[in-house]
């Protein structure tokens, strides 16, 4: 799973923040500058921000790639997008801002998408958006690991947030997990 952000100059990088400032201490937003200023920050500080074209090739097609889209994307950014990976036939889009996903599918009708809910989002709202044929997956909170009535669902589930080895131990063998830091 990466996220990613478009550049000033539309470049697709894979990084979390909508800023640099966590990281690198710098006021800026992504969206504001070119990919070759993020990437001579970025090397100064000895901490490369990738391009998602590069992840892409690391991958050879060989590992299903969870690309989450962060911000709302433009439908113009969202073609280049799917033109950017249209090799890489184990890309999965997903998305917290479902309207990325909806208009991805507007683009592409068959294109592999997920969609992304967070601890706050009711099992009502879940399931009727699960509801959808053109939904592919639901990216969940690991707070519905419980949740009987998500459980249930007939579409493939992966959760997130699993952060420790003894979440994972606990959860992996009956569960698609999401994790970090292990």
């Amino acid at each position: 799973e990466t996220d990613i952000h478009a550049t000033k100059d539309n470049e697709f990088i894979c990084f979390h923040d909508f800023t640099l400032n966590r990281i690198f201490r710098k006021k800026a937003s992504v969206k504001n500058l070119k990919y070759s200023k993020i990437k001579a920050i970025s090397s100064k500080n000895k901490k490369t921000v990738p391009l998602l074209k590069d992840l892409l090739k690391i991958s050879k097609n060989k590992q299903f790639l969870f690309i989450e889209l962060k911000p709302t994307f433009s439908k113009k950014i969202l073609q280049k997008l799917l033109k950017e990976t249209s090799r890489y036939k184990k890309c999965v889009f997903i998305s917290f801002k479902h309207k990325n996903i909806y208009n991805l599918l507007k683009i592409k009708s068959n294109v592999k998408v997920g969609l992304s809910f967070s601890s706050a989002a009711s099992t009502k709202k879940i399931i009727e958006k699960s509801n959808n044929k053109n939904i592919n997956y639901l990216i969940l909170d690991k707070c519905f690991l419980k949740n009987k009535n998500i459980q249930n669902l007939k579409i493939k589930k992966y959760y997130y947030t699993i952060k420790t080895k003894l979440e994972f131990n606990k959860y992996y063998k009956k569960n698609n997990l999401i994790f970090e830091n292990l």
